[in-house]
């Protein structure tokens, strides 16, 4: 059994456990709880009821986070011309094409988003290997494929929140840091839940999300009440 830090088991004592809490209380209560020596992220977590095994109840976005994310967030963009001369204006830290893949290829994978315009797709797609396990391959549903460099560059720098259902039927993404007010983040979290909520799929039957958790990066979780988010999805 994993031993937990004094920090944590002290944090737990103040979370009562069966406990459902509005986004606004579990915000205060994470606002309240002990915190580690670094810059905690503060996280939402969603138990959904579709099957990560069929295609079509798969569930993926993004969402703008009204206040950003609270972290610095490195673009590589992939692109020629004036694409990639505007995403360069607009403050991507790495910008190529040719020169880029080949050095993707290599291993190189040092940023936190790719863009890509639909062009370049065609030879990005080939990096399947070294950008889908870290979840770095542009797709046009989470607005990183586009011809758009520079809006998509402003958008992802700005803070916004990508989120992808993983195998056991779970999405987990980051709202904002725990020195961020209590406000801020029911106000990224709201969007976030709003956002997964409205990306069900059609072929999902029955209450879609089963569950909604709230925590920091070092801390115990918080259970949000879902009752009145249902309705978002119906």
């Amino acid at each position: 059994m994993k031993q937990r830090s004094k920090r944590y088991n002290k944090a737990a004592e103040m979370v009562p456990a069966d406990k459902l809490f509005s986004l606004e209380e579990a915000a205060e209560l994470i606002k309240k709880l002990p915190t580690a020596k670094f810059s905690e992220t503060v996280s939402l977590s969603f138990k959904l009821t579709v099957d990560p095994k069929k295609s079509d109840q798969m569930v993926r976005g993004t969402c703008p986070l009204p206040n950003g994310s609270g972290k610095s967030v490195k673009v590589a963009v992939f692109a020629q011309g004036d694409a990639a001369a505007a995403a360069k204006a607009a403050g991507a830290e790495i910008v190529g094409y040719e020169d880029l893949i080949a050095k993707v290829k290599d291993g190189f994978t040092d940023f936190d988003v790719a863009i890509a315009t639909p062009a370049a797709m065609t030879e990005v797609r080939k990096l399947g290997k070294q950008l889908g396990p870290r979840g770095l391959m542009p797709n046009p549903k989470t607005g990183t494929v586009t011809d758009d460099t520079a809006g998509a560059v402003k958008a992802v720098k700005a803070g916004r929140a990508d989120f992808k259902l993983d195998k056991n039927g779970n999405i987990a993404a980051g709202i904002g840091k725990v020195s961020f007010d209590a406000k801020a983040l029911v106000e990224n979290g709201n969007a976030l839940i709003e956002a997964v909520m409205r990306a069900r799929p059609a072929s999902a039957k029955g209450r879609y999300v089963a569950s909604i958790t709230l925590a920091s990066t070092m801390s115990p979780g918080v259970k949000v009440d879902v009752t009145k988010y249902l309705k978002i999805a119906a």
